[in-house]
């Protein structure tokens, strides 16, 4: 059923609604690589991810009776926006059932786009329960955010997009979740170019797309536990899996401590707010065993709040070295703690935060605890800052930072 017709269809039709998402060079990337590699931003949509795409050309193959039913999905956040996006494009009513934990940005979103919000369950799974049970109820119409052909064939215009701007290209890096996206571009791709090899990612702790394929069957996850929420789900397409079969060539699968310096590396380079799920190419870059090669990496998606935010943030400079904190006992006597100072000023470290315990030793004359958290340029310079602190006497203890 995922024919190139249908795929040129679709393309045609989401010009509708999405925004042009040229591919971007990435100079940092490729030189960290050796592959020449370009980012496809979908984090720069609309609806801030590629859901858009598979949402509208679904509701576009409905009749209208199926639209006056009134639509409902569920999702994580991104295919929520993109239904909640299509339906008000198509006048209907949509409801949408998230699971609780879903960022408030997300909610708040897709809310926006006039939307009905139910709360439900903690993962996408037990929410993807809830709806249909809900579609039974009220007679909606319900859309599936991956296990859908027409869904999929309009996720799969990406692949349309990069091949016209990047004909040659070698690889194409796609997240998974469910397998929607992953099963549209791959599936173009091969129809387009057989050559051009499709790497599916997923987190490490929501590898259930994975874990289908090496049982050469679709597997429920009993538990999924990664900051990628996007892709935390448990049980991947029954009406998918077989075009992932045929069209995917490997699974990778990340940590969610790649995924951190992922975005720290994306934030800097590229100036750009690209959520954990969307990241997952970009983890999975290193990962490739092959040099020379035109890579393009998938930006799934750009919906990230402001506090998911900053804990990466802090998570990734203490990763990095770029925060530590270590501690040393000193006496206490006037001008310790100033000479302690002086040391790390002298080695250009920047003090952000002391603790001062004087009660670590009943005897304080003979030693106190000083906590000292600073941020540095990276590991060779909290390297140097620690040996100049031996070398005045100090015998400095790392510590787990915290800000």
């Amino acid at each position: 059923m995922l024919t190139l017709e249908s795929f040129e269809e679709a393309s045609e039709i989401v010009k509708n609604v999405v925004q042009e998402t040229k591919l971007i060079y990435s100079n940092y990337f490729s030189s960290q690589t050796g592959n020449r590699v370009y980012l496809k931003p979908e984090n720069m949509q609309v609806t801030g991810a590629y859901k858009i795409r598979g949402a509208y050309y679904k509701i576009s193959t409905m009749s209208p009776e199926e639209r006056e039913k009134g639509l409902i999905t569920a999702s994580a956040g991104n295919h929520a926006q993109g239904v909640a996006y299509a339906a008000k494009a198509y006048g209907c009513k949509a409801v949408i059932v998230m699971p609780a934990t879903t960022p408030l940005m997300k909610v708040n979103r897709t809310k926006g786009y006039g939307a009905e919000v139910v709360l439900y369950g903690d993962v996408y799974d037990e929410a993807c329960e809830y709806a249909l049970s809900l579609a039974q109820e009220h007679g909606y119409t319900f859309i599936h955010p991956f296990d859908d052909l027409a869904v999929a064939t309009g996720q799969g215009t990406i692949a349309m997009e990069i091949i016209k701007e990047l004909p040659l290209v070698d690889y194409i890096l796609v997240p998974i979740g469910g397998g929607g996206l992953a099963t549209g571009v791959s599936t173009l791709a091969k129809l387009l170019n057989p050559k051009i090899k499709v790497i599916g990612v997923e987190p490490e702790g929501a590898a259930c797309m994975k874990v289908s394929l090496e049982k050469g069957q679709v597997v429920t996850l009993p538990t999924v536990n990664t900051i990628a929420d996007g892709t935390a789900v448990k049980t991947p397409g029954t009406n998918i899996f077989p075009y992932i079969q045929k069209n995917v060539d490997e699974i990778l699968t990340v940590s969610d401590d790649e995924l951190i310096v992922a975005f720290l590396d994306m934030v800097e380079n590229h100036k750009m707010i690209v959520e954990n799920s969307g990241l997952l190419t970009v983890g999975a870059l290193k990962h490739l065993n092959v040099k020379g090669k035109k890579v393009v990496s998938v930006l799934s998606g750009g919906n990230m709040d402001v506090i998911t935010m900053s804990s990466v943030v802090q998570h990734g400079l203490i990763q990095r070295d770029r925060i530590f904190t270590v501690s040393v006992l000193l006496p206490d006597r006037p001008g310790e703690l100033v000479r302690v100072a002086s040391i790390i000023a002298e080695e250009q470290g920047n003090v952000i935060k002391l603790d001062h315990n004087q009660f670590v030793s009943t005897n304080r004359n003979a030693a106190v605890e000083l906590t000292i958290t600073m941020e540095a340029f990276g590991t060779e310079h909290k390297t140097r800052i620690i040996k100049s602190l031996e070398e005045h006497g100090y015998t400095p203890i790392q510590k787990t930072a915290n800000l």
